[in-house]
């Protein structure tokens, strides 16, 4: 089977306009063809194809509604370290290979491109992700600590339901507590520490 490509746009300026725009647009619920033509104005055939994309780097759920990433990204001071991440979700095959693929040259990113995807030296294909990662790349910022992007699962969801609703009667939580007792034969020592016991942990 021949490998996956990393995400990439033949007319990868397209991607550096849509992600200006987005910063400037309210986050939509669905991310989708009239979004991307009415509300940033990219209009066309080229423009469609940026939302596959941003689906391949993580900005967008399989359901085209922003994640985590797309809002972080919208937000200024967390912005690039947003981008940081998306990229090394998106071209995670090429990050394999040289974790430090952002600060390598055009010629070691390429290579890097070359050995994962298995195209030809010349390959169009080649060019336009090694585009695409550096037009992304323009956006990122890998000097800032990357805030962890948790998606909630369906798991979570039933949790919390429970947790607001009634269903939990007859829910109890176990515990041990191990005594290390004085050597003494004084009765009132013990007496003492059982009802402090008591008094702070059996209320």
């Amino acid at each position: 089977m021949a490998p996956v490509n990393p995400p990439y746009l033949a007319a990868h300026s397209t991607i550096t306009r849509t992600l200006e725009r987005v910063k400037l647009a309210p986050t939509p619920e669905k991310f989708s063809q009239d979004f991307l033509a009415t509300k940033l104005g990219l209009k066309g055939g080229s423009p469609k194809q940026v939302i596959p994309y941003l689906k391949r780097i993580g900005f967008l759920r399989s359901d085209g509604t922003p994640t985590p990433i797309y809002e972080r990204f919208r937000n200024e001071s967390q912005s690039g370290a947003a981008v940081a991440e998306a990229m090394r979700h998106g071209y995670q095959t090429l990050y394999d290979v040289n974790e430090y693929l952002h600060e390598a040259t055009d010629e070691d990113i390429r290579g890097v491109i070359l050995q994962v995807t298995g195209q030809e030296k010349g390959s169009s294909v080649v060019r336009a992700i090694l585009g695409s990662f550096k037009a992304l790349r323009a956006f990122a910022d890998f000097s800032t600590p990357t805030v962890p992007t948790i998606e909630s699962t369906e798991e979570d969801s039933v949790v919390s339901e429970t947790a607001e609703g009634s269903s939990l009667a007859g829910f109890g939580i176990g515990y041990t507590i191990n005594l290390h007792l004085p050597a003494t034969s004084d009765i009132a020592v013990f007496n003492a520490i059982f009802r402090s016991l008591r008094e702070n942990l059996f209320r």
